[in-house]
Order: structure tokens, then sequence, then C-alpha cells
């Protein structure tokens, strides 16, 4: 299964998300992760963070939709509509949910502030993506997978103390 991370810049959540989805499902599928409007550089944050996890960050690169050579199977959109994020719309054929969370670029105030934020979206998005990993993901129908990723992004978002 092909999973694409999707949100507007590609510098950080979907990052997150696509070196996470990789690291913790080993060769069973695979993630990648782009922008409608890329940035064309991952934030060093996120590196910083991934690595200090044990997450290799070995080929991360903030790319457009545009540039990508595989047709995804499933596609994830993590932009903040709370926030008023403009969400890119993949017009393919694939799997569809949203599991909007915060942008950390756009922290803030201290260095422990700005860290905070960072460690709260990598939380987030490694807690969905191992809720994702595991559903019987070759098994469902796109209608049941579809509902069990926003179910997962609810769920989560509620523990989180978060509006979904």
């Amino acid at each position: 299964m092909n999973v694409l991370f999707l949100c507007t810049g590609n510098s950080c959540r979907s990052i997150y998300a696509e070196a996470v989805f990789n690291y913790l499902t080993e060769t069973r599928h695979h993630a990648w992760s782009a922008g409608s409007h890329a940035t064309g550089e991952v934030n060093p944050l996120t590196l910083i963070w991934l690595e200090s996890e044990g997450i290799p960050t070995r080929g991360l690169a903030s790319k457009s939709w545009d540039d990508l050579d595989v047709q995804p199977d499933v596609v994830i959109t993590v932009c903040d509509n709370a926030a008023g994020e403009a969400c890119p719309l993949f017009l393919g054929r694939a799997v569809r949910a949203h599991w909007g969370v915060p942008d950390p670029s756009n922290a803030e105030g201290s260095e422990a502030e700005i860290e905070a934020a960072f460690a709260s979206t990598f939380t987030a998005l490694r807690q969905r993506v191992k809720a994702m990993l595991t559903l019987p993901l070759n098994d469902l129908s796109s209608d049941e997978l579809s509902s069990a990723l926003e179910k997962i992004h609810h769920r989560l978002s509620q523990e989180e103390g978060e509006t979904p």
C-alpha cells in the first residue's frame, strides 16, 4: 500500500508522518509526503526532532505533489482547518482521510514553547500512524479504511482535548 501524507508546505507535519510511517511499517507498506505549494526545504527543527526520536531522516525532502512518481492508494491531509489553513484537495483516485494537526512551524514564543509545539505535533502524528498500522490495511474496503482513518483522528483528537 502506498500512502501519501499531504499538506501545503511539506516542511514539517507531512514529513513527520512520512518518516514515522516508514520507520514503523518496515517494508509492508510505504509512505511519501508532498505539498501543494512545497517550501522546498524541510524545517530544520523537524529533522532534529525526528533524529532525537531515533527515526532516520535520510532522503526526506520537501517536494511538490507534482513531482511524485507514485500513485497513492491512501491520501491523508494533515492541514489544520481549525487554524484556517487551506488544505489541498487531492483529485486522484485514492482513499482519503483528514488528520488536521497544528503546524509547529508557525509556533511563536520562547525556545521551550516552540520545542513543545514540535513535540506535540510529532506525538499526535505518531499516535495516529501507530493506530493506522494496527488496522488490517489490506483487508478493508476503501470506505471502511476511510472511515477507520477518520475515527482514529477523531478519537485521538478528543483524547488530546482538541476539536477534530
